[in-house]
């Protein structure tokens, strides 16, 4: 999975209002400046996610954003879903409707256990979670496997 930099920058934002979570509504620019988040890039993000109603806004002095709910009830996931859409796609479809010839046909059942997979962690782990460093079982679990940390690829050594 390739975490685009739109996807970062909703997660960091919006794990930087959970922080502030009793602070009251924060403005775009100290979210931006906290984060370092380009501005312009931040607030169609924010515009983004007040849209799937993660977050809410007021205009105005004392104007700003906040989280529309508790911190530990939004997951990384809803936030991947509200700026990109389905956690896992292949060619722009969801892995269950991919239709394969008979040689490839096993590839579908890759793709939806991807899919599984990636869901295993970014369905359980919470803003809250993330602001306290308390993850959820699975995350340690993972990065205790042996090649968790190693990279593998055509350039990596």
């Amino acid at each position: 999975m390739r975490v685009s930099a739109k996807v970062d920058y909703a997660v960091r934002a919006s794990v930087e209002l959970a922080v502030r979570e009793n602070d009251g509504p924060v403005k775009g620019d100290v979210i931006a400046e906290a984060q370092d988040i380009p501005f312009k890039f931040l607030e169609n993000i924010l515009s983004e996610l007040r849209a799937e109603g993660l977050i809410q806004s007021r205009r105005g002095s004392d104007g700003g954003y906040w989280l529309a709910r508790p911190a530990g009830e939004i997951t990384l996931a809803q936030i991947v879903r509200a700026v990109e859409g389905p956690i896992a796609t292949v060619r722009g479809e969801r892995p269950t409707d991919v239709e394969y010839p008979d040689s490839s046909a096993a590839l579908r059942d890759v793709w939806v256990a991807v899919r599984a997979s990636l869901r295993l962690v970014l369905d359980h782990v919470t803003l809250l979670d993330v602001v306290t460093g308390h993850l959820p079982d699975v995350v340690p679990e993972l990065l205790a496997t042996p090649d968790a940390w190693e990279a593998k690829g055509i350039n990596s050594h």
